[in-house]
């Protein structure tokens, strides 16, 4: 009913003064950081592909429902979506996207590779409002060439290269090298052969990259100095968490002093054994702030948003960032977790900031 049909016609006398009214001011939306977890409800999405041995399923199933249970534990109210096949909108249509806030643990859908910034464009599409960074920033990351300009022109550190194939070989004199699939993450592709110390073997492993995995190398200069795993959060203020070192002091041959598939995979491996993780980084107050200003410089160059973890080396005062990682692991024994711990975060307020990270850009839970 409009309020002309609620009008009273009683009249008035116009020389009387009324008492002023009272007007209902709307009451201001609640900052994100002031609501209790029980008030953002979260689907956990994550995916599973039928194309992994059991055990590799198992174990993944097992690491989800650690972060549920954590989550839980701090309050919030956890919807696991499981997706196992690459119809991602079947998974999302029962949700509405309005009530959840999505924590995206979705690293690629099944069948389909390099999908990261597919699953979320699927999300953006969708309506979600959902924690990490947006697809132009995840397809950049999955091309190092293109990161390592974006690097250079924001003066960013980063170990001298360039793109090769069996057929176009660069003019290459810098040695020890280390040759990588351009477009992969996760140290595939790396093992100490992927070091060379000339060009034969160069060659031998830029056609080892080109048959093996169906792409170019990218051929770089090969920093043989002390290595670190560094996560930052945050958008507004970004927020560098304590850096870790991996320490190759086992290794005397400069071809295994490097984190490999096997160093963070395969556990009884020499490299999962040998090298150590040495939590807080050993650093100077002058070493770990200018640590922090490059590595935030980078995260702001690439446009990444709420969470990321970057590999530094640092060789004669320079810190070189090898590999930055938009969409890195969130289970509870992947360097965020260890570094959000460092910080005095527990497994489940580490996952429940990513969450007001997130909310923070939702049409009801976040702020205007």
């Amino acid at each position: 009913m409009t309020d002309k049909h609620k009008t009273s016609k009683t009249l008035r006398n116009p020389r009387r003064k009324s008492a002023p009214r009272a007007v209902k001011v709307p009451a201001a939306p609640m900052p994100v950081s002031e609501r209790e977890p029980q008030e953002l409800p979260v689907l956990l999405l994550y995916n599973i592909d039928p194309a992994w041995d059991p055990a590799e399923q198992e174990e993944a199933v097992a690491a989800t429902e650690e972060l549920i249970d954590a989550l839980r534990r701090v309050g919030h109210p956890v919807t696991p979506v499981q997706v196992n096949d690459m119809d991602l909108r079947r998974f999302l249509t029962p949700y509405d996207p309005e009530r959840f806030v999505v924590l995206n643990w979705c690293e690629a859908l099944p069948g389909i590779s390099h999908s990261d910034a597919l699953a979320a464009e699927t999300l953006e599409e969708m309506g979600f409002v959902y924690s990490g960074s947006p697809p132009p920033v995840l397809r950049l990351s999955g091309d190092k060439e293109k990161v390592k300009e974006t690097l250079l022109r924001a003066v960013v550190p980063t170990p001298a290269g360039c793109v090769c194939t069996p057929d176009r070989h660069a003019a290459w004199e810098t040695f020890p090298s280390i040759v990588k699939p351009l477009r992969e993450h996760c140290s595939i592709g790396i093992t100490p052969e992927s070091v060379v110390l000339d060009r034969e073997a160069l060659r031998e492993r830029i056609r080892f990259v080109a048959e093996t995995y169906g792409q170019p190398a990218l051929v770089e200069e090969f920093i043989d100095g002390r290595e670190f795993r560094v996560t930052l959060w945050g958008n507004d203020e970004v927020e560098v968490l304590p850096p870790v070192e991996m320490e190759f002091s086992a290794f005397s041959d400069v071809r295994e002093r490097l984190c490999s598939w096997d160093a963070k995979f395969t556990p009884g491996s020499r490299h999962y054994t040998g090298i150590r993780t040495v939590a807080p980084a050993p650093l100077t107050p002058e070493e770990l702030q200018r640590l922090e200003d490059v590595a935030r410089s980078a995260y702001r160059a690439m446009g990444i948003r709420d969470y990321a973890r970057f590999d530094f080396r640092l060789r004669d005062g320079v810190f070189y960032l090898l590999d930055p990682n938009p969409n890195p692991d969130i289970s509870a024994d992947a360097s965020l977790a260890l570094t959000a711990e460092l910080a005095g975060y527990s497994y489940g307020r580490m996952g429940s900031r990513l969450i007001r990270l997130a909310a923070k850009r939702h049409p009801v839970f976040g702020t205007k």
